[in-house]
């Protein structure tokens, strides 16, 4: 199978293209352009200090951390890099295991499926992971930034108050690297090369009746075009609505999403092949624009329903405490469930 070679087939563009490592995402002007417009189009009703325009660019050059960590060692690559992607075969199933709209809750069920299709994650990919994982730490995140603010607004012990404004202070902290590194990879799905088994960098083996490219295009496309042509106004033009689920699940929520995202493959092969992706085209500058809209109103979406999430989510330990019951002033002294009492 193709995506198995997926990373040193990577790699060898990159050097080829004098890169210093694998090119496995939008490229820098991309995910900065998803992480600054989609925190920026963030509604009021999120905390404030998310909503500045620093956060925004904060989060934005975050958005690129994961791959400037690339080449730190080898275990670290081998381990992380199949977080930028999933291999999906044409017939929407991920090299023969679970279906890409209905992946397991866990990655231990989902290594289980792929074992038994004679694969696993590393050749796979796990970007629906990647995703949840990263949407799940925001909605806790978020409850603990909750409960230390009304634990800070209640607490009469000046040591106790102390405490809890410098926890909300690091959490705030916390909160921008969080949505900053998991950017990337809530961008990485709206790349649909990143969604292909077999035609993510050339339409590569198989039947190929309409004649697309067999080149590597990857890189091309989603780097150096995205730099060249594409500006932050067009994308915050182009994203679509909130688009309120109420209380979905979150893996029925990235399942739907990537799925959207895979059915573009082939439209952005055609385009390719009527030479739409040349600078100043204006056929390749929609599609791209539209592309990347779509991630960061994905990020948009799925940060706003972590913090209505995050009410419901409980904080503290050994005791725990939903944020909202913190809120509604039923902890008292927020300072003893926060700070922890071994």
């Amino acid at each position: 199978m193709a995506s198995q070679h997926r990373l040193l087939a990577l790699a060898a563009l990159a050097i080829g293209m004098g890169s210093a490592g694998p090119v496995l995402a939008w490229g820098a002007a991309g995910h900065r352009l998803i992480g600054e417009v989609g925190v920026g189009a963030l509604p009021g009703s999120l905390p404030a200090f998310l909503r500045t325009p620093q956060a925004a660019r904060d989060i934005g050059e975050l958005a690129r951390e994961p791959d400037r960590s690339r080449g730190a060692g080898r275990t670290h690559d081998s381990d992380r890099d199949p977080g930028h992607f999933v291999d999906v075969d044409d017939d929407g199933r991920i090299l023969g295991g679970p279906p890409l709209d209905k992946v397991p809750v866990t990655r231990v069920e989902y290594e289980k499926q792929l074992q038994a299709a004679g694969t696993d994650s590393w050749k796979a990919g796990y970007l629906p992971y990647s995703i949840i994982e990263g949407w799940q730490q925001l909605v806790k995140d978020f409850a603990y930034w909750r409960a230390d603010t009304a634990g800070e607004k209640r607490a009469t012990d000046p040591v106790h108050k102390a405490w809890l404004v410098q926890d909300r202070i690091r959490r705030e902290a916390l909160i921008v690297a969080d949505v900053g590194v998991w950017a990337h990879f809530v961008g990485d799905g709206s790349q649909p090369l990143h969604t292909s088994a077999t035609h993510y960098n050339g339409w590569g083996a198989g039947p190929n009746p309409k004649g697309y490219t067999l080149a590597h295009i990857h890189a091309p496309l989603e780097g150096g075009f995205v730099n060249r042509n594409i500006k932050a106004g067009a994308v915050k033009a182009a994203m679509r609505p909130y688009a309120d689920c109420g209380r979905c699940f979150i893996d029925e929520l990235v399942g739907s999403y990537l799925v959207d995202e895979h059915r573009y493959v082939e439209p952005l092969y055609q385009l390719e092949k009527d030479g739409g992706f040349k600078d100043g085209d204006p056929r390749g500058m929609a599609f791209t624009t539209a592309r990347l809209a779509e991630g960061a109103a994905e990020l948009r979406d799925l940060v706003i329903d972590a913090w209505n999430a995050s009410g419901r989510m409980t904080v503290g330990y050994p005791d725990a405490m939903s944020a909202a019951d913190i809120e509604a002033g039923k902890a008292g002294d927020a300072y003893v469930l926060l700070y922890g009492i071994d």
